[in-house]
């Protein structure tokens, strides 16, 4: 029964990290479409940036990235 409340847990604190970069890159969505439509902040370099960081997030939380410099758990 134990193992069934920490499975839970896990897939909880899973569900939630999911939540939080998925709200993340909304916000950076939404900051690259602020950033196109300034007169400050509409250069190739800023919004190239922000892409990188979008890019980096997704890699790492959904594609489980970080799993390849793991040892294994048994």
């Amino acid at each position: 029964m134990a193992g069934n409340v920490k499975s839970a847990e896990q897939q909880a604190a899973t569900y939630r990290q999911a939540s939080i970069v998925a709200i993340g890159l909304a916000a950076l969505t939404f900051l690259e479409y602020l950033m196109a439509g300034s007169e400050t902040f509409d250069s190739p370099v800023f919004l190239t940036i922000v892409a990188f960081i979008k890019a980096a997030l997704v890699v790492y939380f959904f594609m489980h990235i970080y799993r390849l410099w793991r040892e294994d758990e048994h």
